[in-house]
């Protein structure tokens, strides 16, 4: 079963998510939250594996709770997905940095929404819509000068290949169908990757890329060429 925390200042909002999740047998609905504070507040005492939280609430807002959550030990197994009204919403790359696993837009088809929390539950993160890598080409075009990585210098070269691919929204499929490697082999070093980084999913991957410099948004080109 997965257990699911919302949060949203709507209660109508939460009232409709909760009716679209519950429809699943696999999932279920343990606590809501009308503002950030609250959500940390529950999220640290039903432990939850996802919790749904809306970038923009009243106390502490989306980006300010994702954090709180992922800085507690006792939550490192909670995903935070982000929802929002915005296909561009301006916080949600803040929010990635922050330690969310991704973000849904809230007119999201309940079948969408079911799978979402499915794939969120299991530790990926939520970076394969169109529109999310829109949104991270967006709002890390101009990225601040690369900060200094130490992890950088434990990846692989071939590791190194794998983190850009996963930073252009790719799937371990997609991986390896374009280095021509086995998907067994690219999901090995998606993992191998993540464990160097200390990255919690591949939405830490991404945001480490960017802010690596490993990876530049917007520039064309073969990722391989950024080892």
């Amino acid at each position: 079963m997965i257990r699911v925390l919302l949060a949203d200042d709507q209660p109508l909002i939460r009232a409709g998510f909760r009716a679209l999740l519950e429809m699943a047998e696999d999932v279920s609905v343990v606590g809501e939250a009308g503002n950030g504070v609250e959500a940390v507040e529950l999220a640290r005492r039903l432990l939850p594996d996802v919790v749904l939280l809306d970038v923009r609430m009243p106390l502490l807002d989306g980006i300010q709770a994702t954090r709180r959550i992922g800085a507690a030990a006792e939550l490192d197994a909670v995903r935070v997905v982000i929802l929002t009204n915005y296909a561009l919403d301006e916080y949600v790359f803040a929010a990635l940095r922050a330690g969310a696993s991704g973000f849904l837009l809230k007119d999201i088809e309940p079948a969408d929404l079911l799978q979402s929390v499915r794939v969120a539950a299991r530790g990926e993160a939520l970076l394969s819509p169109s529109v999310t890598r829109r949104l991270i080409e967006e709002y890390v075009s101009t990225p601040p000068r690369p900060v200094a990585t130490p992890g950088l210098r434990r990846l692989t070269d071939r590791e190194r290949q794998v983190v850009a691919l996963v930073a252009k929204g790719m799937s371990n499929e997609e991986i390896a169908e374009h280095l021509t490697i086995s998907h067994a082999t690219a999901k090995t070093h998606v993992s191998r990757s993540m464990t160097k980084l200390g990255a919690r999913d591949r939405a830490q991957l991404v945001v480490f890329a960017y802010e690596s410099g490993l990876v530049v948004a917007g520039l064309t080109g073969s990722p391989e060429a950024a080892g």
